[in-house]
């Protein structure tokens, strides 16, 4: 492994060396505890209302889980104010995010892993859009009405199956109510305004009850104009959002039972290359209907039954020029997808070593993809099956040990159309390729261990293994063709095996006292690792033009095997009391490394980070000047360019002011200013297919505004 660069190494290592105040010390021991449920089926009491979180700008980590977590708290989302799950998570150690069409579709990257990879959820069950079939589609989640948001990686992700094999997004609200506020209704509004888009936002949520009936409704609009870069406008880059949701729940004293709707559509460009010169735009709509319970039996083997359930319905039509100029629909994906997922965990059993605790579920999901216009020759119509059963068990042994063991088994299946293609993946004259119905089955195992070990001074230390088996996805095998938006003629594999992943992860955490630290370092074995080659071939709309047209990038879905390294570090220091809160340091570092066996590299990672700056937080005040450098990328694929390296200068001043709810109706205000890309420099996402077309914003400046109820 290539030593890390010392401009990243000297910010941490000179954390621990500053002496901190006795007084410093105790207040920051003080910040409010956080909790997450996503993270492990084992719960030792009931899902808390929903938290702020520890305060501006205090860096959230958690030290009694297994695996490594990253959270944005609800006030973090508040000041960022992000449109996508990309712009929330995209600067957290060990995160990026894919920024293909910035602001409206950017999905999280984590740990180098994106697409089928990375399962993307809302309160416990799958989006259930196609965001992960091409990256110019968009997700249906707006962070803005959020609680909280929070990556789950390693281990912990056997909860949610095999295609979460690189790790979890998970964004939770209270669409279905699960607790009533203490004092009968609670809620929140928010708006915004940014310089570099005209951005415009602004969303509300609302929690109420009485009598053991819990009420919820949220809302949110956003939009902006296509935004400045350095260069100049980036043409065809303008979006816009909006949707709620409504939920009504039964919340009794051992539990609750609920169900919400939601609605969420948007209209937003694709800037760079044909998609900007042919105004291509997509139209995402979803409605989605969930529903969740608890329930805490008095007496029995069951400690806690939980439950989840989900479906939706989902179409994005791709608008463009066409090759005559005439506007109109180009291509149509819809997508019907229900899931659900039962959780029963048992009482704690005392045992010779230490109490044992666990819980078994059960998931279950199908989903049917059906495509038209140019999108029917890209992927005919899918169906696609999962049922699965996993156990996970955890053993408390003393002295601040513990263990825990994990175990999945999944029967998938996967049925569409496949193409068998030339070798060479070019035409034959008078020849097209050969179609037929296929089905293909899997039988996906996956299991891990971990051992967490509490250490002098509010360290945690905690070591990881696992094994884990992904099916291929349905497009992953079944692709056929062109995809205008992302500028690619994309080519699946029906004989594509099992992808397996080993990993072994070792965490160093500390979320109290003045030195906050969250590290960690991993490497996993891929065998068959899936991905999009690139072949040199370019094509048109059909394959007898490829080797004759030069409009599309021809990508092949192949598999070899293939190593990632990698680390994520994060940490803060308070070094001088101020008023009650304090000023302090904080630094972040991470970097991936992915490698065939050959010793080439795999396409679209992440570069090198280092960032680090100074904040003070005291008597209502958030103060913060940050600076985040990516490295030059230059471990690049075959056919891949080098991407320059950028600085982003952040700063931030805000003010959080409490209210008399009798005169101005909110008890407490936020407001602020809040600046990006502050040098104006020129960034390019290395990890995006667009890299070479489009710059990310220019220098901005944010105005918002949160008044809470």
């Amino acid at each position: 492994m290539r030593a890390l660069p010392t401009r990243a190494a000297l910010p941490l290592a000179a954390l621990p060396l500053v002496v901190v105040p006795a007084a410093a010390q105790q207040a920051s021991a003080s910040l409010p505890e956080l909790t997450v449920t996503s993270v492990s089926p084992i719960e030792a009491r009931p899902s808390p209302a929903p938290s702020p979180g520890p305060g501006p700008g205090v860096l959230p980590v958690l030290t009694d889980t297994f695996s490594p977590v990253t959270v944005v708290t609800r006030d973090q989302i508040l000041r960022d104010q992000p449109r996508t799950l990309g712009d929330a998570l995209g600067e957290r150690p060990g995160i990026s995010a894919s920024t293909y069409a910035p602001g409206a579709a950017s999905r999280p990257i984590v740990r180098g892993l994106d697409n089928a990879r990375v399962r993307i959820q809302e309160n416990g069950v799958g989006i259930q859009d196609v965001s992960e079939l091409g990256e110019d589609h968009g997700v249906p989640i707006n962070p803005l009405v959020a609680n909280r948001i929070e990556v789950i990686r390693g281990p912990a992700t056997l909860r949610y199956g095999s295609q979460a094999i690189g790790g979890v997004v998970s964004a939770e609200n209270n669409r279905v109510p699960s607790f009533i506020p203490v004092s009968g209704y609670a809620g929140q509004v928010t708006t915004g305004y940014t310089s570099v888009d005209n951005g415009r936002l602004a969303a509300a949520t609302v929690d109420a009850g009485a009598e053991g009936v819990a009420f919820h409704a949220d809302g949110f609009r956003t939009a902006a104009d296509s935004y400045r870069t350095p260069a100049g406008i980036q043409a065809n880059s303008a979006n816009e959002s909006q949707g709620g949701a409504v939920g009504v729940s039964r919340v009794f004293e051992r539990g609750f039972v609920g169900v919400s709707f939601s609605h969420y559509d948007a209209l937003y460009q694709i800037p760079g290359g044909e998609a900007a010169e042919s105004r291509t735009r997509l139209d995402p709509r979803q409605d989605r209907l969930l529903a969740r319970g608890e329930y805490r039996p008095a007496e029995g083997p069951f400690e806690v039954i939980r439950f989840w359930a989900g479906g939706s319905a989902y179409r994005h039509d791709e608008r463009g020029l066409s090759e005559d100029g005439i506007d109109g629909v180009r291509a149509t994906f819809k997508n019907r997808e229900a899931e659900g997922r039962l959780e029963l965990q048992h009482v704690p059993v005392p045992t010779s070593l230490g109490t044992l605790t666990g819980a078994l579920g059960l998931q279950s999901s199908r989903r049917e993809i059906g495509t038209a216009g140019e999108a029917g020759t890209l992927l005919a119509p899918t169906d696609s099956r999962s049922n699965a059963l996993y156990l996970f068990e955890e053993l408390a042994l003393g002295d601040g040990l513990r263990l825990q063991a994990a175990g999945r088994i999944e029967a998938a299946r996967a049925a569409g159309t496949a193409t068998l293609f030339p070798a060479d993946f070019l035409p034959v004259p008078g020849e097209d390729p050969v179609s037929e119905a296929r089905r293909r089955h899997f039988a996906p195992k996956s299991a891990s261990f971990g051992a967490l070990q509490e250490l002098p001074y509010g360290f945690v230390a905690s070591l990881n293994a696992s094994y884990v088996e992904r099916a291929p996805t349905a497009f992953e095998l079944y692709s056929r063709g062109a995809h205008d938006a992302t500028e690619t003629f994309e080519i699946g594999d029906p004989n594509l095996k099992l992808e397996r992943a080993r990993t072994v992860e070792v965490s160093l955490r500390r979320a109290l006292g003045p030195l906050r630290l969250d590290a960690t370092g991993y490497v996993t074995r891929y065998t068959g690792f899936i991905y999009k080659r690139d072949t040199g071939i370019r094509c048109g709309d059909d394959f007898a033009s490829c080797g004759t047209d030069d409009e599309l990038q021809q990508v092949v879905y192949s598999q070899r095997n293939a190593t990632f390294t990698g680390a994520e570090i994060g940490a803060q220091l308070d070094l001088l009391p101020i008023g009650d809160g304090f000023a302090g340091v904080e630094a972040q570092y991470d970097f991936v490394r992915a490698e065939f066996d050959d010793g080439t590299f795999v396409p679209r990672i992440p570069p090198h980070r280092v960032g680090g700056g100074l904040f003070l937080r005291a008597d209502g005040w958030f103060v913060r000047v940050n600076l985040l450098h990516a490295f030059a990328h230059t471990e690049v694929a075959p056919l891949e360019t080098v991407t320059p390296g950028w600085n982003d200068l952040r700063a931030e001043i805000s003010r959080t002011a409490p209210l008399d709810p009798a005169v101005f109706g909110a008890s407490e205000i936020t407001f602020g200013l809040q600046g990006r890309n502050l040098l104006d420099d020129r960034i390019r996402n290395s990890a995006s297919f667009k890299k070479d077309e489009i710059l990310l914003p220019g220098r901005s400046v944010r105005l918002f505004l949160t008044a809470r109820f």
